[in-house]
């Protein structure tokens, strides 16, 4: 007993419902498009999770966020796709249904329920599971009151238990992005917060020593404490199984009546390993988010595409990324001809009490900080590799500050000045940047990547190598020169 669909999406995170908006817009007929999910619910934008979900219940405003609130796509300020939605556009949705196999020769999958659905393309957005403790030799995630945050179903045990807890003590364990943002929401919900984590700083893989201080100063102002550079090694329970405190490999213990876990995820490529090539912990995919099979796309967290900017394979974990892989997966299938490469510029972002920051680019290289570290309102970093700017970060930024800082990190310039000069220029490099090099939108891939070789160099008012950035106006110059005859000669082909 099967069913046979022209494209399947498996999964049902935040890239499933991006896929299925764009696939409608794109003219999918009824009765052509399934997504089957393990989530009993419609896909969601899973910030929402770690944050508006976690709200105090009662008066206080604003109120916790709940579905149907927060249904993909309203996160790009888009259509809400409720049950309903689906339904009205003819798509199918198989709900709270898990997958034993799928067999990408024959085209189809196999639902623990035993039906058989087959399929012309498939669409993987089966996104990653978080790690759990016992994959390190810590047993105890199964306790009630140890928590992780990756689905619904854990937003609403979390919720639950941080309602028994009001006024107790709560160990994070994990300093990214979930315990950060755990922490928080923890806070406004007056719990008593404990941090632990192995690194030097928080958020180690993006933030500076610098940036990480900032935040975890404010953060030790709302009553969190910070225990850096040790691990969980066990925990203690009582007769319930309840866990009542935690034991740190640096001999510490900490009293506690809820614990948050947040080490990070793992891509859920079991289904297709030993299928389609894997690489770097994803499903390898073109710059058309094709895998090895060409009748199968990855998107989201689950696939490693190329960065065009950067030249390299990468994994990214944010929904940024799920969102634009998603919308390019359907318009390379939908319209192959017309659909270009995926180039897209590495996005990051979180809002946490006052603070509301954004990343772009690859934070590698030497770290130019800039702004006001000392009231902490506004303030931010470059990072410079090879002589040209490939990161930026802001905090507290207007919404055409934050653009700025995009639009300079895609152009990738050359930076023609030292340290001390880009530091006082601060955001006014970037809107140079901006200003002298207004990148016209290009289609066509070639033309793209002459475009952007012709503005990799920034002429600064104040240059301090005058000679190299003399150099810099040459080297644009004949560029543009070579773009222009190199234009002619192609009409004439």
């Amino acid at each position: 007993m099967g069913r046979a669909f022209v494209y399947v999406i498996l999964g049902g995170g935040v890239a499933a419902g991006y896929a299925a908006l764009e696939f409608t817009r794109r003219g999918v007929s009824d009765g052509e498009l399934c997504i089957i999910s393990e989530e009993p619910v419609a896909p969601y934008e899973r910030p929402a999770l770690s944050k508006g979900f976690l709200l105090p219940e009662g008066k206080r405003k604003p109120a916790p966020a709940r579905l149907p609130s927060f249904h993909t796509c309203v996160g790009a300020n888009d259509e809400k796709l409720t049950p309903k939605w689906y339904k009205d556009h003819g798509i199918e949705l198989v709900l709270g249904t898990r997958v034993k196999s799928v067999d990408v020769r024959r085209k189809t999958l196999l639902s623990s329920t035993g039906e058989t659905i087959s399929y012309k393309f498939l669409i993987i957005a089966t996104g990653a599971r978080a790690l759990k403790l016992e994959e390190f030799g810590v047993e105890g995630s199964d306790a009630e009151n140890v928590c992780y945050l990756r689905d619904l179903a854990d937003a609403n045990r979390l919720a639950t238990v941080i309602q028994s807890s009001s006024n107790g003590n709560a160990v994070v364990i994990g300093g990214g992005y979930i315990g950060m943002e755990c922490a928080a929401s923890l806070v406004i919900n007056k719990i008593n917060v404990t941090m632990v984590f192995p690194e030097a700083h928080c958020m180690a893989r993006l933030f500076t020593p610098k940036i990480a201080s900032l935040y975890e100063d404010y953060y030790r102002a709302k009553g969190v404490k910070f225990i850096k550079g040790t691990v969980l090694t066990s925990f203690e329970f009582d007769s319930n199984g309840k866990v009542t405190a935690v034991n740190l490999k640096d001999g510490n213990q900490l009293p506690a009546d809820l614990v948050v876990v947040g080490i990070g995820i793992r891509p859920n490529t079991s289904l297709f390993e030993g299928q389609l090539t894997i690489e770097k912990g994803g499903i390898k995919v073109n710059s058309k988010m094709q895998s090895s099979d060409s009748s199968v796309y990855a998107i989201g967290d689950v696939a490693t595409f190329p960065v065009k900017l950067f030249g390299e394979m990468r994994r990214l974990e944010h929904v940024d990324s799920a969102r634009k892989s998603a919308r390019h997966a359907v318009s390379a299938i939908m319209d192959p001809v017309k659909t270009g490469e995926f180039d897209y510029l590495p996005f990051f972002y979180s809002r946490v009490f006052a603070f509301s920051w954004q990343f772009y680019g690859d934070p590698t290289g030497e770290v130019v900080h800039f702004g006001d570290y000392e009231d902490g309102k506004s303030f931010g970093a470059y990072w410079v590799k090879k002589g040209h700017l490939v990161g930026s970060f802001l905090e507290g930024g207007t919404k055409e500050e934050y653009e700025i800082i995009s639009k300079a990190t895609q152009l990738k310039p050359a930076v023609t000045i030292d340290s001390e000069e880009l530091e006082k220029e601060g955001l006014g490099f970037a809107q140079t940047v901006v200003s002298q090099h207004k990148v016209p939108e290009v289609k066509d891939s070639k033309s793209s990547e002459m475009v952007r070789q012709s503005s990799s160099v920034v002429m600064m008012k104040k240059p301090l190598y005058v000679w190299h950035a003399a150099t810099g106006v040459v080297v644009a110059a004949s560029v543009a020169a070579f773009a222009f005859w190199y234009g002619r000669r192609r009409r004439r082909w």
